[in-house]
């Protein structure tokens, strides 16, 4: 009599209906959403590098910020560990070059050439190496001093007493920056050029990842 329960009760589990199954995304719908991820996680990458030269504080929450949903959405949800590892190393090194490249593109093409003279070179050195300071005195007007830092371009190439032509941000929110010396000509081009490849790899592991999408 035992036996027939447990036979019953075991054809009755064996036929019990599943839940109904899971709509798959479409393809155009996948492809679409796999895009527009791909083009936002890089752009907000590099926006937020370039707010970072402006305020370190922002651009950080910003960056990494960006970083952690591409992980979250690219290893957790889409179920891609290996894609989203590339996106966020990449996304790492895209924060890296973008704010330098931004930095120099928009300092380059929008800043306001000023002439000016050096007053002072300083080497504050620290343990990880030089740590350059030069202080600029604009040669018209009301004469105004700036210190820029090698985040500005200073590096030594400028010794006090030096004419040099500054770039001053007509919106006023970036130090002045340093003109580039002669071994300097092709720094800006090869930043923008790693920023862009970074952008493109991580664009490529975000959108592989949306496609090959699991679940």
């Amino acid at each position: 009599m035992s036996g027939k329960r447990v036979a019953a009760m075991s054809g009755v589990q064996g036929t019990a209906p599943e839940g109904p199954p899971r709509p798959s995304v479409s393809t155009a719908r996948k492809a679409a959403g796999s895009l527009v991820w791909a083009v936002a996680l890089p752009a907000v990458i590099i926006l937020g590098s370039g707010l970072g030269q402006w305020m370190t504080w922002l651009g950080v929450v910003v960056v990494l910020g960006a970083v952690a949903v591409a992980a979250c959405l690219i290893g957790g949800v889409w179920h891609r560990a290996g894609a989203a590892t590339l996106a966020s190393v990449a996304g790492f090194g895209l924060m890296l070059f973008a704010g330098p490249a931004v930095y120099e593109v928009y300092m380059k093409t929008v800043g306001d050439p000023v002439a000016a003279v050096v007053t002072e070179v300083t080497d504050r050195q620290q343990r990880r190496g030089a740590d350059m300071f030069c202080t600029v005195e604009e040669r018209g007007g009301d004469r105004t001093r700036h210190e820029v830092s090698q985040q500005e371009n200073c590096f030594g190439q400028a010794e006090v007493g030096d004419r040099v032509e500054i770039r001053k941000d007509p919106l006023g929110l970036f130090d002045p920056r340093l003109p580039d010396s002669p071994d300097q000509r092709n720094t800006t081009e090869i930043t923008v050029a790693v920023t862009t490849g970074l952008a493109l790899l991580t664009a490529a592991a975000t959108f592989y990842g949306g496609q090959r999408r699991r679940g």
